[in-house]
């Protein structure tokens, strides 16, 4: 049994209410009795891409389980780097991961654009991608992660500020049946839905939470719930090949 947990969209800033909540889903992961696979957390780690944020999210996201981090519309590329991966030389391309596990791949692409809200894969990251999936055995699943939803959610809010190209990524998955599913962040609420004939996970918001558009009443801002807990997707792949996705409410309980 492989076991991934999946958290987002923590929008660190350096204040103590995004902070604490980060910390609180930190901790409850590294408290469980299980080592999980891997710990994925897509996108919008800071608010305003700034390095003391990068810092501040270094600290936080530090986890015993192997941790694979991407950007979202929110991160800055070269100050990401820098600042959470530490790369003494950072580059302004797409930061594109792969955690190659035990009986598992979890690729991670980065779907920011520079300067905009809605999400794109590059050429460069769907050609990396492509070879990821080419030199991975046909019996070894696959879990592609990035930030932006391919797919419309039903929420105006977030699907104009979607992923655009999507057709281009739904080809490339036709090519490799081994690709098991999608998951991504952005969208602040936990949601299930398919993209190319996958499942498309969403990870729910751990610094606040979307209205649904019958939720919401009229108002500024009347999107945005923050007052909901954080909480946090596990995405359990069995050894029959199925995957199933658990969420989990995330209380401080310090």
């Amino acid at each position: 049994m492989i076991v991934v947990a999946h958290l987002s969209d923590v929008h660190l800033d350096g204040g103590a209410r995004a902070a604490d909540r980060t910390r609180s889903v930190m901790a409850y992961l590294d408290s469980l009795p299980y080592d999980l696979d891997a710990v994925l957390v897509s996108g919008d780690i800071a608010d305003h891409g700034t390095p003391a944020e990068y810092e501040e999210a270094r600290e936080l996201l530090r986890s015993r389980h192997p941790l694979v981090v991407c950007p979202g519309n929110h991160d800055e590329r070269l100050a990401f780097r820098g600042g959470l991966l530490a790369e003494e030389t950072a580059s302004a391309g797409p930061v594109d991961q792969v955690l190659r596990g035990e009986g598992f791949v979890l690729a991670v692409c980065d779907s920011s654009v520079p300067g905009m809200d809605h999400g794109f894969l590059e050429e460069s990251t769907l050609a990396w991608l492509d070879g990821v999936l080419a030199g991975t055995p046909a019996d070894t699943p696959v879990l592609l992660a990035f930030h932006h939803p391919p797919q419309p959610l039903h929420t105006p809010y977030v699907d104009e500020i979607r992923m655009t190209g999507e057709e281009r990524l739904a080809v490339l998955a036709e090519r490799h049946p081994h690709l098991t599913a999608f998951l991504c962040g952005h969208a602040h609420t936990a949601a299930v839905t398919t993209f190319a004939g996958r499942p498309l996970l969403v990870a729910p918001g751990v610094v606040s939470t979307l209205r649904l558009p019958w939720e919401a009443r009229s108002g500024p801002d009347e999107h945005v719930h923050l007052d909901e807990p954080p909480a946090v997707a596990f995405h359990v792949l069995g050894d029959d090949g199925r995957l199933t996705t658990h969420y989990r409410v995330v209380v401080d309980r310090r």
